[in-house]
Formats: structure tokens, sequence, C-alpha cells
């Protein structure tokens, strides 16, 4: 009898250190860290460039996506930032030397690549907002990543900073930026 609980507590043991290993194997099958440049131009001809770094620790799901729109057909972008803000983080932006918190990010298949989403719950620039004749920041919340990466070789992508969004007759999240004139546009993106 005592042999046999231990037998049973051994392999109860075993069951709860593979669950463990499983956990933590599918946790960094999701994790993705890249590296890119982002480079905006302005009307006037001046190039700023600065580097980003994009770490995912966790994708959403097509559930959690179909809430974020639900979101925004509800309410606008007050509404997604609202539910964005809710969430737990799912890794890091940074630009330069500003960080946000990635509260959303999704991948989808498009090829052989994919092109992954991603928002944060603020802006991160209001560019040109200190300039004469700026359009009021009001309702620019947030920040929106789209990246397009090949299976092979460096992806490409766009940056808004400060963003408003809405859901197109597709279902696609289509974006405002603040700055509308001038495209931050993300170049040489690659997996670290």
């Amino acid at each position: 009898m005592a042999l046999d609980l231990r037998n049973r507590a051994a392999l109860s043991f075993f069951w709860a250190v593979l669950a463990l290993a499983c956990t933590v194997i599918a946790a960094m099958a999701q994790r993705e860290s890249f590296a890119a440049t982002a480079s905006l131009q302005t009307a006037g001809g001046t190039k700023v460039t600065s580097p980003v770094s994009i770490t995912v620790t966790t994708y959403a799901s097509a559930g959690e996506r179909e809430a974020l729109i639900a979101a925004l057909k509800k309410g606008g972008t007050a509404a997604a930032r609202e539910w964005l803000a809710k969430r737990p983080e799912a890794g890091t932006l940074q630009v330069g030397a500003r960080r946000a918190e990635i509260k959303y990010a999704y991948k989808t298949p498009v090829g052989s690549g994919s092109l992954i989403t991603i928002g944060t719950a603020e802006p991160l620039y209001l560019v040109g907002a200190g300039m004469p004749g700026a359009k009021p920041a009001t309702g620019f919340d947030l920040t929106l990543v789209l990246v397009q990466m090949p299976a092979n070789g460096a992806g490409s992508g766009e940056l808004s900073p400060a963003a408003k969004l809405r859901v197109d007759a597709q279902g696609a999240i289509v974006t405002e930026d603040f700055n509308q004139a001038d495209m931050v546009r993300l170049t040489d993106v690659v997996r670290k």
C-alpha cells in the first residue's frame, strides 16, 4: 500500500512538472522580438529616424480580436482604449527613448509571411502638436503598429504614434493618424 501511494505521488508530480514545462514552452513559442528603424520625412524635407524595438510576449486570440472589433464598433477609439487599458501587458514597444506596454498583438498569416498588428492604450508621440495650425489632439489616444514580415528576410511596416481607430465594412481596423501629412515608416524590420 505504501509503495502504491509513493508511485501515485511520483506520477502526480511527474504530470505536474510536464504540464508546467508545456506551459513555459507554449509561452516561449509566442515570444517574438523585432528591431526596426522608424523614419519620418516632414513636408519641409527634414528626415528623422529612430530605432524601434518590439517584444511580443503574447499574441491575442481570434476571440480577443473580435472583442476589440466589437469595442470599436460600439464606441470608437475611446471604447477601444478602455478595452486595451484593462488588458494585461502583451509585450513592449520602444521608439527612441519612449516605451509603452503593448496591450494587443495579433498575427495573421499573409502568403508565406505574416501581418502583425500591435496596439497600446496610449499615444507615444503627437508629432507636430506644437506647430501653428495643428489640429486638436483629442481622441488620438492609441499607438498602432502594422508590420509585414516575410517568411525570410527583413520586413516593413507603418507606425501611427497617435491614432484614432475605426472598423471598415470588411472588418479591418482602419487608422487615422494625428499627423496625417507625414507617415512614419518602419524599415529593416528583423527578428532579434
